[in-house]
């Protein structure tokens, strides 16, 4: 079953995010992920969320994603991403076809 993390991305840095950004993209693509949103306009219509940069990406499943996440290659480049920027996450598992 696909998984689908959902970030929700303050960037304080954006010159140092590209960096992140050339790493992770390659990294993504490897683990067989892909984006579905990445920064698009967005609008809330309930609730008292304010989100400021919305990327949602696919992963094959939730254990792909877990083995991206831990992986030393996302964990270096987390480093970068946790210099210049703040991020809330979430995985969520799909439904089953």
């Amino acid at each position: 079953m696909s998984a689908y993390v959902i970030f929700d991305v303050e960037i304080r840095d954006p010159a140092r995010y590209q960096a992140f950004m050339q790493g992770v993209k390659p990294a993504l693509e490897a683990a067989g992920a892909r984006y579905l949103a990445r920064g698009g306009a967005h609008k809330v219509y309930e609730g008292d969320w304010t989100p400021r940069r919305i990327v949602l990406i696919e992963f094959p499943s939730v254990a792909a994603w877990e083995a991206f996440y831990n992986g030393p290659v996302y964990q270096g480049l987390k480093a970068i991403r946790d210099e210049v920027s703040s991020a809330r996450l979430v995985c969520v598992e799909g439904m089953a076809p």
